[in-house]
């Protein structure tokens, strides 16, 4: 009895002791260089549900969650309504087209004479490739084949329709020479099945689920951007490059000239430098979380890829991160 006595004492030391740590640990996790995290909420808008940058972007606020911020990802348009959350202070860190960022920060395109200067970026993410989709049957073999043609070019002022209407341009056409409809991809894809679209624009990480689905069921083809009308593209446009969607990304057996675009990550200027710094070592402390969100996470958001394809300017907070191992930071 006595012996019990005893063990019931020490045991109940060492669940004191135990505890003491537990709590030592937890408070280490939410304070670091003076930011209290428990006490910083941080909003990641993301993107439709059955897109990527959702799944992605909630695995950002999971990352920061583990290192005892409040978080929370929130479903959205993507990029526009992105560009927009950050600007008026909706959210703290958001995904989005860098050409789509380009516009809004330099005020051109979609955003003319609306300028929003205060746009700054944490770091670049995975690039977005331009897919021009077609069926066979249409007889659509190159761009300028879309004259006369009903094209689902995406929600109006979506990252997808601004990448579309700049390739209608560089191809010497507008939206005049076609029937367009302001579809998102998914939307054009399954009218596409019924006979009511021709082609579709779709800009993605690769592959794209709904895409797949469709060359499964259906005779499709990937129309090759390429050619003067993808130099003269490049050269206005320079935030996009040259790529490839290899051959059997889908049903496709060779390589087809395209151009991607990179996904960044947006910030809220208004965010310390000291939060923001913060924010950008626990994602890279936990990025496994991320990598395991999604293929294109995995492969592309890594700390080796550096920010010299940023267009804007960092965050200084972000900046001050990136320096420090050892990357340049050329818009800063």
């Amino acid at each position: 009895m006595k012996y019990l006595k005893k063990l019931i004492v020490w045991m109940g030391i060492l669940s004191v002791f135990t505890l003491l740590i537990s709590c030592g640990k937890t408070e280490e996790k939410k304070v670091s260089d003076g930011i209290d995290r428990s006490k910083e909420f941080i909003t990641v808008a993301t993107g439709p549900t059955s897109g990527i940058y959702f799944p992605i972007g909630g695995a950002f606020a999971e990352a920061l969650k583990t290192a005892g911020y409040n978080t929370s990802s929130q479903a959205t348009g993507a990029s526009a309504e992105n560009i927009s959350m950050i600007s008026k202070g909706e959210a703290e860190i958001a995904i989005a087209m860098q050409d789509s960022v380009m516009q809004a920060y330099q005020g051109f395109g979609a955003y003319e004479g609306k300028a929003i200067p205060e746009l700054k970026a944490l770091m670049r993410l995975w690039p977005n490739y331009v897919q021009l989709v077609t069926l066979k049957k249409s007889g659509i073999k190159t761009v300028e084949d879309l004259k006369g043609k009903r094209v689902g070019v995406g929600a109006a002022n979506s990252g997808v329709e601004l990448n579309a209407r700049m390739i209608y341009e560089a191809y010497g056409m507008t939206y005049a020479d076609s029937k367009v409809d302001y579809l998102s991809y998914g939307e054009a894809i399954d009218q596409m099945k019924n006979g009511q679209c021709d082609a579709a624009f779709v800009t993605s990480g690769l592959p794209n689920g709904t895409i797949m689905e469709l060359a499964t069921s259906y005779d499709m083809e990937i129309v090759p951007i390429d050619g003067v009308g993808r130099d003269k593209l490049i050269e206005k446009y320079p935030f996009f490059s040259k790529t490839i969607v290899p051959a059997n990304t889908y049903n496709n057996e060779k390589d087809v000239e395209s151009v991607f675009v990179y996904n960044i990550m947006l910030v809220n200027d208004k965010l310390s430098d000291e939060l923001v710094y913060d924010m950008m070592t626990v994602i890279f402390d936990n990025i496994s979380t991320i990598k395991a969100s999604h293929n294109a996470a995995n492969k592309h958001i890594d700390l080796s890829v550096g920010v010299e394809d940023v267009k804007i300017p960092l965050h200084p907070g972000a900046a001050k991160f990136w320096q420090e191992k050892g990357f340049t930071t050329p818009n800063n």
